[in-house]
């Protein structure tokens, strides 16, 4: 039987403060804390409170990671341009978006983000922002103004895809270079309200309003830079969702069927599998970070809502206490 030095090559570590990349099965004592602790794997996946917004709103864009998210423009019930910061605890205020928005899409990281489409005073717009950490700059409109799409990929390579154009639904898809928007190729399913994760050459859109009864929708579409081709379906239609990871490892979660929803799925790149439900069921709510370290922040419940959720998906690491009797 082999030792735990034999293992890991050490003895068990004493230090003032957890490691920040503990492999599984490791032990170490916290001097700051007091207490003995292990590094584990979850069985399943699980989520949990995190810090609410400083403003409640629904219809807001979203970006970077479970520890370092950002939270842009929404509607509380006015179009804002607010932004805030998460830190994996807290959300502190950022830099204000040049147009208050809604509905708009989004991607990137906290520190290197691009905010685009959604609907101000007048309608849809095209306009697009670039987002530094502290700031937003303007940067190429879309070549269609709408709202209600899905976006994904980063600052200098997203991709803008779905929506509502006025007078109804689009399959539009743009690709973004970090300077201007070209087209790209047309969803298969008409839709607005739809979720997307990915990068610019392979994401992913799911769900979604087709825009006829009953309004919601499973189809889920992959994307390689050219063209999207059919998907596996979600278990539960809805629209109004959020999503996050990329095309072979996603989490859809939230949105609305009939009513507002928590339900989690994920997606291994051929088929959805349910997972566990978000506590608040919202729709029109924002995500970030990857399939099994997920954000879900704001939205719509019986309101505009600040809750923040934080998931923690099957086989991902976590620290736990020792205890004894």
């Amino acid at each position: 039987m082999s030792t735990y030095y034999q293992i890991f090559g050490g003895k068990i570590n004493v230090i003032s403060s957890d490691p920040t990349d503990p492999i599984e099965g490791q032990v170490f004592y916290n001097t700051t804390s007091e207490v003995l602790k292990y590094r584990a794997a979850t069985a399943a996946g699980a989520w949990a409170a995190g810090g609410n917004l400083a403003t409640a709103r629904r219809g807001l864009g979203g970006a970077g990671t479970q520890t370092a998210g950002l939270a842009f423009g929404g509607d509380i019930p006015a179009a804002t341009e607010a932004t805030e910061e998460y830190d994996g605890s807290a959300w502190a205020g950022g830099g204000s978006m040049g147009t208050a928005r809604y509905q708009l899409g989004g991607a990137g990281t906290q520190t290197s983000a691009v905010g685009f489409g959604g609907k101000g005073p007048v309608g849809p717009t095209a306009a697009t922002e670039e987002y530094d950490g502290t700031s937003w700059t303007s940067g190429g409109s879309l070549a269609t103004a709408r709202r209600d799409l899905a976006g994904t990929g980063t600052q200098t390579s997203a991709l803008g895809f779905g929506g509502y154009q006025d007078p109804g639904s689009t399959a539009a898809t743009e690709e973004y270079d970090g300077t201007s928007w070209t087209s790209g190729g047309n969803l298969g399913t008409i839709r607005q309200g739809l979720g997307g994760a990915g990068t610019q050459t392979s994401a992913l859109a799911f769900g979604g309003n087709p825009g006829s009864a009953p309004y919601t929708t499973t189809a889920t579409e992959e994307y390689n830079g050219t063209a999207w081709t059919a998907g596996g379906s979600l278990t539960t239609a809805r629209r109004n969702l959020a999503g996050c990871g990329t095309q072979t490892s996603a989490l859809g979660f939230g949105g609305a069927t009939t009513v507002n929803t928590g339900a989690t799925e994920a997606y291994n790149g051929t088929s959805w599998t349910a997972d566990t439900s978000m506590a608040t069921g919202r729709r029109t709510l924002a995500g970030a970070g990857t399939q099994t370290l997920a954000l879900a922040f704001g939205g719509q419940g019986t309101s505009a809502v600040a809750n923040t959720e934080e998931f923690t998906g099957a086989g991902a690491g976590v620290t736990k206490t020792v205890t004894g009797s």
